[in-house]
C-alpha cells in the first residue's frame, strides 16, 4: 500500500473535491482496483486529513462505480457512499438486454488509453474509428498501440497504413515477448498517470500487460490460425500497478464496441472530413449529390478514402437512434412516474 495519496493518482483537483464534501469522511479515500458481483477492492493511504485508510473490500449498493474511480465510504466502512468527481471516464453503451439505453462505465480517471490491435493481421479500421470516438469522449488521450511487431518484416509500412485513421494519434508499434517498442509506452506513465487498454479477443493485450508489468499478472491464450482471434483470457477490469509508478487499467476483450452518445469523439476522429465540410458550399451539405461538396471532391480526386465518409454517416446515425431510444425510456419513465435521471454522455468534469 502507498504511503501517498498522489502515488496512487490523486491530484490537486481532488484535493478540492474532498474538502467540498458536506462532511468529513471517518476514512481516507479509496480508489476501486477491481469490481466483483457488487463488491468494490480498493487502494488507499493515509488521506489528505489524517483519516484512516478505508476497508479493502467494500459493497457498491448500487453505486455506479467503475475501475479507478476515487470513493468516500460510508462511516461503518461497509459501502461506497460516494463517487469523487472523474477526471476522465470510458464509457460504452450497455451490452446486456433491457439497457441498451444506459451508458456502461468501463474504467474512470484515465490519462492515456492504449487502442490496441496486432499486427499479424490488417487492423480492423472500422473499429478503430469506433475506438478512437470513444476514447475521445472519455477525456482521455488516445495512443494506437500496433502489437506483434516481431511478426512482420516491415513495420513502418504497417503503421503508414493507418495514418489516414490516425490522423494526428501517435502509432506505437511495438512487441510485448521481445521487448521493441515498450520504452516509449513506459514513458507514458510518469508522473503515477493512469492507461487504460481497449482492444479484441487475440491482439495480446494480456502479454502486453505482463512486458509492461514485468511479471505475468495475466494469462495469456492461443490465437486461431484460420481467424487470428483468441479466447478471452480478461475476465475483469483491474487497476494494476507499473514498476515505475503510474498503472494500468485492463479491460475484457470486447467482441463489438458500442458506442455511447458522444460528445465531440466524432469530429475529432473524423476530423479530415469536418475540416473538408468547411469548404463546402452548403452549410448543412449532406456530401451526396449537392453541387461544390468539398468531400465528395476529395473522395473523386483521391484524397478522402470513401469509407471514411460512410463510417462516419453510420456513426452519426447510430448516435442519434441511441438517443432516439434514450428519449422514449425517460418518456416511458415519465409515465411510470419513477423517471430516472439521464446518464450524462460523459463523466469527466
Amino acid at each position: 500500500m502507498p504511503d501517498d495519496l498522489r502515488a496512487l493518482g490523486w491530484d490537486a483537483s481532488l484535493d478540492e473535491a474532498w474538502s467540498a464534501l458536506a462532511r468529513r469522511p471517518a476514512w481516507a479515500p479509496g480508489r476501486v482496483r477491481r469490481i466483483d458481483r457488487g463488491w468494490s477492492s480498493l487502494l488507499s493511504a493515509p488521506g489528505p486529513g489524517e483519516q484512516p485508510p478505508p476497508p479493502d473490500r467494500v459493497r457498491n449498493l448500487g453505486a455506479d462505480v467503475a475501475v479507478g474511480d476515487w470513493v468516500a465510504v460510508s462511516d461503518d466502512g461497509e459501502r461506497v457512499e460516494q463517487l469523487l468527481p472523474r477526471r476522465s471516464v470510458f464509457v460504452r453503451r450497455a451490452s446486456f438486454e433491457g439497457a441498451h439505453a444506459e451508458a456502461q462505465p468501463l474504467a474512470a480517471n484515465i490519462d492515456v488509453v492504449f487502442l490496441v490491435h496486432a499486427l499479424s493481421s490488417p487492423p480492423n479500421e472500422r473499429r478503430l474509428e469506433r475506438e478512437l470516438v470513444l476514447a475521445y469522449d472519455s477525456g482521455a488521450t488516445p495512443v494506437i498501440v500496433l502489437t506483434k511487431a516481431d511478426l512482420i518484416d516491415d513495420v513502418d509500412a504497417a503503421v503508414a497504413a493507418i495514418e489516414h485513421i490516425a490522423l494526428t494519434v501517435p502509432v506505437h508499434a511495438v512487441s510485448g515477448r521481445t521487448g521493441v517498442g515498450l520504452d516509449a509506452l513506459v514513458s507514458l506513465t510518469d508522473g503515477y498517470r493512469t492507461i487504460a487498454l481497449l482492444g479484441a479477443s487475440g491482439v495480446g493485450k494480456s502479454t502486453l500487460v505482463n512486458a509492461l508489468v514485468g511479471r505475468d499478472v495475466q494469462d495469456t491464450g492461443t490465437v486461431r490460425e484460420a481467424d487470428d482471434r483468441g479466447r478471452h483470457t480478461t475476465t475483469a477490469a483491474e487497476l494494476i500497478p507499473l514498476p515505475g509508478g503510474g498503472w494500468l487499467i485492463d479491460t475484457p476483450g470486447l467482441r463489438a464496441v458500442s458506442l455511447w452518445a458522444s460528445g465531440e469523439g466524432i469530429e475529432r476522429a473524423f476530423q479530415d472530413v469536418f475540416d473538408l465540410a468547411e469548404h463546402c458550399r452548403f452549410r448543412d451539405c449532406k456530401h451526396e449529390d449537392e453541387p461544390g461538396c468539398a468531400v465528395r471532391a476529395a473522395i473523386e480526386d483521391g484524397t478522402l478514402d470513401p469509407r471514411r465518409l460512410a463510417s462516419m454517416k453510420r456513426l452519426v446515425a447510430e448516435e442519434a437512434a441511441l438517443e432516439d431510444e434514450q428519449r422514449a425510456q425517460e418518456k416511458a419513465a415519465d409515465k411510470r412516474g419513477r423517471r430516472r435521471p439521464r446518464p450524462p454522455a460523459q463523466g469527466a468534469r
